[in-house]
Order: C-alpha cells, then structure tokens, then sequence
C-alpha cells in the first residue's frame, strides 16, 4: 500500500521545495483516517497540512488536484513566514 503514495509524497516534497527551498517537509509513512497530516517548518515556525490519501495518490496525474494543492501550500508558507 505505501508504494501507491511514492509518487506523491515525491511530487509534494517537489511542490514545497519550488515555492520555498527552506522549508522542511514530514510526510507521515501512512494516512490516518484517510488523511496525512503533513507538517512544514521553516525556521522555528510550524505549520500542519491535513491532505487527503487520494489526492496524494492523485496528485502527480492530475491537473486540478495539483492547483488546489499548491494554493494550499503557498497559504501555508506564507503562514510560516508571519509566525
């Protein structure tokens, strides 16, 4: 079951990493209640992200998936960098 979420938990850690190279990415190895809780760090400044199992899975193939969840993570970070 973890294999099916390589893909995205890769195309995720590429997302945050084009918006911010700073910025520290912990994906969870398994979803919990049908969710990952991702946490992103910059500095001492944290910030949680709950993503859904199958957007993860989704989210190198699809296009829309993939808008949504980079505005999710640019509101994130920028969060990060006012705390």
């Amino acid at each position: 079951m973890d294999d099916e979420f390589a893909d995205g938990k890769k195309k995720f850690l590429e997302l945050v990493t084009s918006l911010d190279g700073e910025v520290t990415v912990v994906i969870p190895v398994t979803p919990s209640r049908g969710n990952f809780l991702i946490a992103l760090s910059k500095g001492k400044a944290r910030k949680f992200m709950s993503v859904a199992e199958d957007d993860i899975v989704d989210l190198p193939e699809d296009e829309e998936i993939l808008k949504r969840i980079t505005t999710e993570v640019q509101n994130a970070i920028t969060e990060l960098g006012t705390a």
